[in-house]
């Protein structure tokens, strides 16, 4: 089953999603005011100190935004619940468990979210209670998740990491035939002791000794065995498409060279970065600021 934590088991997945969350975690995030030349921080708004330094007592901004930015690469939304004072300032942000969160329409046609805590209870949010940046999405409300959308493409990579621990506990050797010259009256009992004796990497290479009369002979790797690299490198591939992350930043070196490395990595700041940031931008703006800020 291929899911947003199975998904993470894949080195791929892992690295691509490191490298998106950390890349935007690590980048500025100021509160800026207009002025007559142009713009400049606003240092003294109370919103400048959460989204600068400390969203909550629990976490910095580095670790707040990382886990918003991994929640929108797996699930395809990030979700925040804000706490605002009396005078309905914000004064802190807490992540929200994408997958515990559901997003409704009232009869009156107002949006609001459900959400599931661990003990089961289910409490309801307003839209001003909540921090909702979506991803890619068919309705522009819920984002989809790109695991689910590309879940054959991860699940065959799950699948070949599988087959490769399977592959190489068995020394890297699939099987082999023993033959009896008479009738063996414990077929199980010679099987377990053989593969107890000679099975496993560390038993690989050991000097066999048959016993009455018996033959060993081995099967040889068949010719899709001996490619599941060269399909684990193309998963790879496949999976930097998804995150359209390049595919050197994942240590996938083959085809890099000076030259095309650096242009990659401008169009990774443009096409990639860029619009995660004004995406995340604009859903600050919307959810965090008034309309006269």
């Amino acid at each position: 089953m291929v899911d947003e934590r199975t998904a993470m088991q894949t080195t791929a997945v892992y690295a691509c999603v490191r490298i998106l969350a950390e890349t935007v975690a690590s980048l500025p995030l100021h509160v800026f005011k207009y002025t007559a030349d142009g713009s400049e921080k606003a240092t003294q708004h109370p919103l400048y100190p959460i989204l600068h330094d400390e969203p909550n007592p629990e976490m910095t901004t580095f670790i707040f935004r990382e886990t918003l930015m991994t929640h929108l690469l797996l699930w395809g939304n990030a979700y925040a619940q804000i706490i605002r004072d009396g005078r309905g300032r914000v004064i802190s942000l807490y992540p929200l468990m994408p997958n515990r969160i559901e997003v409704k329409r009232s009869d009156t046609g107002n949006l609001y979210y459900q959400y599931r805590r661990d003990t089961g209870e289910i409490v309801i949010l307003s839209t001003d209670e909540v921090l909702h940046v979506p991803g890619l999405g068919f309705d522009g409300l819920i984002g989809y998740s790109p695991i689910a959308m590309a879940k054959n493409a991860i699940g065959m990579t799950l699948a070949t990491e599988e087959f490769g621990a399977s592959f190489y506990s068995n020394g890297a050797r699939p099987g082999g035939i023993l033959e009896h010259p008479g009738t063996v009256k414990d077929i199980k009992r010679l099987r377990d002791s053989w593969d107890a004796a000679y099975q496993g990497v560390r038993n690989a290479n050991r000097v066999a000794i048959l016993e009455e009369g018996m033959k060993y002979t081995p099967i040889g790797i068949p010719p899709e065995a001996a490619q599941f690299l060269q399909t684990r490198k193309f998963q790879t591939e496949e999976i930097c498409r998804i995150f359209r992350v390049p595919p050197h930043l994942v240590a996938d070196l083959d085809k890099a060279t000076f030259s095309n490395i650096e242009h990659q990595s401008i169009s990774f700041v443009i096409h990639t970065i860029r619009p995660w940031l004004v995406r995340l931008e604009q859903g600050f703006n919307k959810s965090l600021l008034s309309r006269a800020e």
